[in-house]
């Protein structure tokens, strides 16, 4: 009789990080030299060189995120993987966004669909939240995580509807949004908490071996 092991997360996590690679370099590749040799051209970038900043901040905030939450993940369900695709397919659309609203230099509606990207991968990212943090994680840091992830959603969405006649504010509620991000682990999760701990645990002894058998 043939028994199949629980499939660990340690793939799941290497193709991942490989897509947020990947649209890192695709970002990169949008950007475009001045035609004319002076600085006073590059400063008429600025659109460009904000658009891509904040991208690029953002993608980096995501994949530490990303990487915090996988944490909490002892084995890579089938419903796992498809709210990560989801996941990595809203994380897919920003190099369009972002190229969408550089070209338009801040323009109103490429603003709103940047802002709207935003709420995407937030939603997605709120699925990862309920599949992965589980009853035996500390209820306070369940709690914060949930609030902060609802609460920047709904400013996404109001970002994406204020861009449509203030296009700059929108873009600042995003990036306002971003700052509560910067640290993935609320402050409640310094202490360690038992259920993590063991689930943290089991999985070592799984990676031991599968590094062992290269």
């Amino acid at each position: 009789m043939t028994v199949f092991h629980k499939a660990t997360p340690e793939r799941l996590g290497a193709f991942s990080d490989g897509v947020f690679a990947v649209l890192i370099t695709v970002l990169v590749l949008e950007l475009r030299p001045p035609e004319t040799p002076s600085f006073k051209a590059l400063l008429a970038l600025w659109p460009t060189g904000l658009s891509y900043a904040v991208s690029y901040v953002f993608i980096a905030i995501v994949w530490i995120n990303h990487h915090y939450l996988l944490r909490y993940a002892d084995e890579a369900t089938p419903r796992l993987l498809w709210i990560n695709f989801a996941h990595l397919f809203s994380m897919s659309l920003l190099p369009l966004s972002t190229a969408w609203m550089a070209v338009s230099r801040l323009a109103a509606q490429p603003v709103a669909f940047y802002a709207a990207v935003f709420f995407l991968v937030n939603a997605t990212y709120i699925g990862l939240i309920l599949e992965l943090v589980a009853e035996d994680i500390a209820p306070q840091v369940q709690k914060t995580m949930r609030i902060r992830a609802v609460i920047t959603l709904a400013l996404f969405a109001i970002a994406a509807i204020v861009a449509l006649k203030y296009p700059l504010a929108g873009l600042g509620i995003c990036i306002c949004c971003l700052i509560v991000y910067l640290r993935p682990d609320p402050p409640q999760a310094e202490i360690p908490h038992p259920g993590l701990e063991l689930r943290l645990a089991q999985r070592r002894p799984a990676i031991s071996l599968s590094h062992g058998g290269r």
